[in-house]
Parts: C-alpha cells; sequence; structure tokens
C-alpha cells in the first residue's frame, strides 16, 4: 500500500545541535569547537550541577538572560550532570585538543623574533601536521590553523551534530547559547544526523513538496519508538503558494533582523536568513512560506549567530543557488573559513567575496564593501558589507558596520558612487569581548580592557557619517533584534529608552531633515524601485 504523501508543518522548529548545544559558527569549525565545549560548555555545566539554585536565582534578572547560566530548574540538575560526565566522555578528544592549544600559547609566548623551527618539535602531539608557527612583522609568534586538513580529521567530530525537533505555537523560545537540549525535553525528537546529510534537504522539501512520512523516518535512522511523534510534525494542508516577483523593477522584502529579500524578474537575493516560522499571529510577517521556491544567491555577512544561522541555512540549502561569504584570514583561530564551513555541511556551491571584488548578476552585480567594527577589534576578515546593483538600483546592505574611521567611506563613494538605499544595523552597545571570545582567550582579559572592547555597530554620529559620505537616497536601520522571534539568539530586551533605540531615532531624525526617506522597519515591510 502506498503512503500518503503529506507535508512537513510550517512551526516545525528544528534546532541544529553540537554535543547537545545550540550549533553556530565556532561549534562547527574543528579549531574552535574544542574551545567552546572545554572553556564554555563543561564550564557552565559544572557550575550548574555544584549550585543549580544559583542559575534559577540568576535568571529571575531578565537583564541576566543572556549570561552564563543554564535555564533549567534545580529538578534537572542530574540531567545535565549526565549530559556533564558524558561529554568528558565522548569529547575527551576535543578537551585535549583545547588543552593542547593552551599549551601551543605558552610555548609561543616567549617567541622574540628567533626562528621558530626548533619549536615544532614542541608543538603538543594533537597539534602536530595541524599548525604552521609563524611571526608577524613585529616579531609576535602565532599559529596558523590548517583548517582544511581538520575537516578531514577526527577533530571535525560530525557524530556530534544533530538535530532538535519540536512545533512552535509562538516566537517565544528561551535563549540558546547558555544552556544545552536535555534528550527529555517533552514533545522535542532529538534525530543524530551530520547538517550534510542529504536525507534532510529531502525533509525540508516537504515544506513545500509531500512526500512519505515513513521513507523520510527510515532516511532519517529515527526509530520506530519516536514514529508517532515524528508524525505529528506533518500535515495534508498545503502551504499557501508564495509569490515569486514579476515587476520590470526591484521588489525588497524585509524579514527581519538582517533578513532581507531583493528580487527581480530574473533574481532572487537573501542577506543573512534569520526567518519567522509560520503560525497563527497577531502580528503579521513573512516567513519560509513566502520565499521563493529558487533563491538564486544568499549572502552572508559575517559569521555572529545573528547573521550566520545554520536553522534557516539548513532548512533553506536544497533551495538556494550559491552561497556568497566572505574571504577569512587563513587559518587564523579566531577567523575560521565560512567557506570551508558551509561546504562542510552540505552547501554545494559557496564562493568568496572580498572587498570591492564583484559577481555579475543578470541585470547588475554585488560588489564587497569594507565592513569594520562589531568584532571588539579583533583582526576578523571574514566580515564584508554587499552592495548590491539591480537594473539601475544600488542597496548597501551594511550590517553592522562601525564608522570608526569615517574617511573609509569617502573612498567607498569614490569607488561605488552614490547609492539609493542603505541598510545599517546601529546595535550601538554591544557585548564586551569575552561574551562571545572568552572562550577562544588564552587568559581572562582585565574587566576594564574587555568593557572597552564591544562587539557593536554604529551609534548616531557614526551611522549620520556614513550617511552624509555615501549620499543614500533612503536609509533603513535594520539588524536590531527587535523581532520576537529573535529572542533565542539575542535576548535584546529593548524599551523605549534603551540607548540603541535613541541612537536609531537620532538617525531618523537626521535624515528626514535633509529629504532622506528613512524608517526603523519591524517585523515587515515591502518596497519597490
Amino acid at each position: 500500500m502506498s503512503q500518503p504523501a503529506l507535508y512537513l508543518k510550517q512551526n516545525v522548529a528544528v534546532e541544529p545541535l553540537y554535543n547537545q548545544w545550540y550549533a553556530w559558527w565556532y561549534l562547527v569549525a574543528p579549531a574552535t569547537a574544542p574551545l567552546y565545549v572545554a572553556n564554555h560548555h563543561v564550564k557552565l555545566m559544572e557550575s550548574f550541577v555544584a549550585n543549580p539554585a544559583i542559575h534559577v536565582a540568576a535568571l529571575k534578572n531578565p537583564a541576566l538572560a543572556g549570561g552564563p547560566y543554564l535555564n533549567y530548574g534545580v529538578e534537572r540538575a542530574g540531567e545535565v550532570k549526565e549530559l556533564l560526565e558524558r561529554t568528558r566522555k565522548e569529547q575527551a578528544a576535543s578537551l585535549q585538543f583545547a588543552q593542547a592549544v593552551a599549551e601551543l600559547d605558552k610555548l609561543l609566548a616567549p617567541a622574540n623574533g628567533s626562528s621558530l623551527e626548533e619549536l615544532y618539535k614542541k608543538v603538543p602531539d594533537i597539534l602536530q601536521g595541524y599548525v604552521e608557527l609563524t611571526y608577524d612583522l613585529n616579531n609576535r609568534a602565532s599559529a596558523r590553523f590548517f583548517e582544511s586538513l581538520l575537516y578531514r580529521s577526527p577533530h571535525y567530530k560530525e557524530t556530534s551534530q544533530s538535530l532538535s525537533f519540536r512545533l512552535l505555537k509562538g516566537d517565544s523560545r528561551p535563549y540558546v547559547f547558555s544552556t544545552p537540549r536535555l534528550d527529555s525535553d517533552k514533545d522535542t525528537l532529538h534525530v543524530h544526523l551530520p547538517f550534510r546529510h542529504e536525507a534532510i534537504d529531502r525533509l525540508y522539501a516537504m515544506r513545500r513538496t509531500p512526500g512519505p512520512v515513513e521513507a523520510i523516518r527510515e532516511a532519517m535512522g529515527i526509530g520506530a519508538k519516536d514514529a508517532e511523534l515524528f508524525s505529528t510534525f506533518f500535515t495534508d494542508q498545503a502551504p499557501r503558494p508564495a509569490s515569486r516577483y514579476d515587476g520590470d523593477g526591484v521588489r525588497v522584502r524585509y524579514f527581519g533582523h538582517a533578513c532581507v529579500l531583493i528580487e527581480t524578474r530574473d533574481v532572487s537575493i537573501l542577506t543573512d536568513p534569520v526567518v519567522s516560522y509560520d503560525f497563527p499571529s497577531d502580528l503579521p510577517r513573512y516567513t519560509y512560506a513566502d520565499l521563493p521556491e529558487k533563491i538564486d544567491y544568499v549572502l552572508i555577512t559575517h559569521g555572529h549567530a545573528d547573521h550566520l544561522m545554520f536553522e534557516p541555512l539548513l532548512q533553506l540549502r536544497q533551495r538556494i543557488g550559491t552561497v556568497v561569504v566572505p574571504a577569512s584570514n587563513g587559518g587564523a583561530l579566531a577567523d575560521p573559513s565560512l567557506k570551508l564551513m558551509l561546504k562542510a555541511v552540505g552547501f554545494k556551491n559557496v564562493v568568496t567575496l572580498s572587498e570591492l571584488e564583484s559577481l555579475e548578476l543578470p541585470d547588475g552585480s554585488i560588489t564587497g564593501v569594507p565592513f569594520i567594527g562589531e568584532h571588539a577589534d579583533l583582526n576578523i576578515q571574514a566580515k564584508i558589507a554587499h552592495l548590491v546593483q539591480l537594473k539601475g538600483r544600488s542597496l548597501l546592505m551594511a550590517a553592522d558596520s562601525n564608522a570608526l574611521e569615517p574617511r573609509l567611506y569617502d573612498h567607498v563613494h569614490a569607488a561605488v558612487g552614490d547609492i539609493d538605499v542603505l541598510f545599517l544595523g546601529m546595535e550601538s552597545e554591544g557585548g564586551p569581548l569575552s561574551w562571545m571570545y572568552g572562550p577562544m582567550l588564552p587568559a581572562p582579559l582585565p574587566r576594564k580592557m574587555d568593557q572597552s572592547r564591544r562587539l557593536n555597530g554604529s551609534n548616531a554620529e557614526r551611522a549620520i557619517e556614513i550617511a552624509r559620505r555615501i549620499n543614500p537616497k533612503q536609509v533603513h536601520i535594520y539588524a536590531m533584534g527587535r523581532e520576537p522571534w529573535m529572542g533565542h539568539v539575542m535576548a535584546m530586551g529593548y524599551h523605549e529608552n534603551s540607548p540603541q533605540l535613541v541612537e536609531a531615532r537620532k538617525l531618523l531624525a537626521w535624515s528626514q531633515e535633509r529629504g532622506i526617506t528613512a524608517t526603523l522597519p519591524y517585523v515587515q515591510a515591502e518596497l519597490f524601485f
């Protein structure tokens, strides 16, 4: 008997996990994942097991929602302890790798400009053959990791990758980066499958094209005991059809945060995909159901988890033609290759774009534009803004650019001319360096130093410098983390007098005084050119 063809429900959330923690940039790259396991996950779980009441008490304060506290009650301490013990066992090689990175840093610290050749034999055994020892021109020694080799080594742990399925009934989701997903979470199905597995594409294709549930369950290796729960993720109700733009100009749709769909009749471009699931809501928004069947280009500005998000990317993989990413720093620990990473998780066509390098499109092009700021002064080159030119219109998707050096934009303007539309993020406060990069630091920074190095974009003064120098006709402030479906990755907690919104309103006022159309889009917006 043939199986009925069903659709994957539009409100099935599928979280990619690494060792049961929400997967992001540094948990996929093989040189950095061990550092976050050892210096973040293990330490958080140890703290919770030792005194869960402290974590429970801390999270009663909404201001601490993004802090280092597990979001479980004291009754879950036993389960966390089990995961901690399993992590120590299954991730033993990763813990050794992290220790070896610390030892390598100590080995290189005394280097004073003399040849590094004799140090190779002293490199910890687990790292030998995977690093090159180098100096910069100021005789500061560091190690360059051969990432391409690490992805082919036992240190790239596909066995630690998995997916967590559950149905969403609203936007509210707990903050994900400080709390692992436990196997016993109610109404959640945990499936051990590497991110590159072709069955994932077959599953997500069922959002729009129905298929047999039993066949996909077997392809994903889901056992009979989970068959009933898995079946609840499917329906015989077809999704609403998405409208493919067929006009003569350019249509721009704001999907929330830094996710913008730019379309002509011949090409579709999606920036930094972060997409809402589709369920009944009093807050109208564009969702996965509103994306075109084929997305020709996905543009990634940088690797931060609210811009390069594996959760939507994996769901869209089978619909994406080409992913465009910035080039990285060539093996620097804090700057892993986005191209290698995305190819490792199953994206077939990934290209890098450097500053002022262009990709030709039907009726236009995509050009890389320098992106400075938001990375706490670290030498991270895997970040780029995108100038999208289509049918004589130009849109600069500047992400979280911070005009630390305003004259940069004089040079950009000289190279690309006036633009029609500027999209710019203004999260002007940002967290301290340690909030994101702490697990990679050889030693904690003094608090004053740490607090001075922020993960921030432009404030009003700097945003005005950008706008004044590149002369846009329209300014739209995006990437602010205000949408309710962003809470699980950003935990912003804005209020009307938050500094970020105060600064954004200053840019709006400045623009409007000069006849520049300016908006602070929220949830959903549409423009035509």
